[in-house]
């Protein structure tokens, strides 16, 4: 008895199962192409098309010759391919006096952006886990004081900066603007690492302490690894800045040390000669080509850091 009713019954179960399935796939076909979701896709193209334009037409006219670029048509592929702008601006555009390119611009930031992150992220991750675990005694007002340096402008400082280097001896040179970087980014720094250790359970320190691990062998050994993602966006955030300042830079690096966006400004800025559009379009691309593979190969632990970042604090 069960076997015919069971077949009785199946198709009947199938048709009606069939119903809601197909149902909910038109459903969700039509809110594939609802009136929101293309208002969505069309902002996000919209923006996409705003940033990427401006580099599109560096991209083309840096490979111009400048009898296509004076034609007048910016968005039109090259007609004649070069690459003679991009060694120009490298080697031999005039930055100034000098009409060495902007390789030497580039060695300059390299030097400057190396030590203004490596110092400032080992003494931000320092001082966020001794504020998070620690806790010393004025920690609170330590922390203020820093949070608070984290938002005043740098223009503010620029001049009592300029007189106390000029004291010690070391304005205008490469320790200069290391150490100026360094100050403006050591408040940033220890905000990201505290909240960051603030989400970390602290069952975990206190099972190190047990342990017997003291200060500093728990921060080597427990914490530090566990902070790979948060220093991959400090990583991020200081070498955008470091590598994009222009006015720290200008002032406090010294002429033998100017990085990259100061010339970069001097080769705009020339006045002298005929304006060369597609050596200025190279050289601008080269200054941000440092910063743009940074992000790009590391912008998941960027997303990964910043999240794990904001849980707490």
């Amino acid at each position: 008895m069960n076997g015919p009713a069971l077949q009785r019954v199946a198709p009947a179960d199938v048709e009606t199962l069939s119903r809601p399935r197909s149902t909910a796939g038109a459903a969700k076909r039509k809110r594939r192409w609802s009136p929101a979701r293309l208002g969505i896709y069309a902002f996000l193209v919209s923006a996409a098309l705003f940033f990427l334009l401006p580099l599109y037409i560096m991209l083309v006219t840096s490979v111009k010759p400048m009898d296509e670029i004076r034609a007048g048509n910016i968005f039109a592929f090259p007609l004649q391919f070069t690459l003679e702008p991009w060694r120009q601006a490298w080697s031999q555009v005039c930055t100034g006096a000098a009409c060495e390119g902007v390789k030497a611009g580039f060695w300059n930031s390299v030097a400057i952006t190396v030590p203004s992150t490596i110092i400032p992220i080992l003494l931000g991750a320092i001082n966020g886990y001794a504020l998070s675990f620690w806790r010393p005694r004025g920690a609170g007002m330590l922390f203020a004081v820093l949070l608070a340096g984290a938002f005043i402008p740098v223009q503010v400082m620029i001049y009592p900066l300029v007189r106390l280097l000029a004291t010690a001896g070391v304005f205008g040179s490469l320790p200069s603007i290391v150490i100026v970087h360094l100050i403006f980014g050591m408040p940033m720094m220890t905000l990201l690492f505290r909240n960051y250790y603030a989400s970390v359970p602290h069952e975990l320190f206190q099972a190190a302490r047990i342990d017997g691990g003291g200060f500093w062998r728990i921060f080597l050994q427990v914490m530090l690894p566990m902070s790979t993602p948060m220093i991959v966006v400090a990583a991020i955030m200081q070498v955008t800045g470091v590598w994009n300042d222009y006015i720290l830079g200008l002032v406090f690096a010294g002429r033998d040390h100017l990085p990259m966006t100061v010339q970069l400004n001097n080769v705009i800025n020339t006045t002298t000669g005929v304006r060369q559009y597609n050596v200025n379009m190279a050289a601008t691309i080269l200054t941000a080509a440092v910063p743009l593979a940074v992000y790009f190969i590391s912008g998941r632990w960027f997303v990964r850091g910043i999240a794990a970042g904001a849980v707490k604090g």
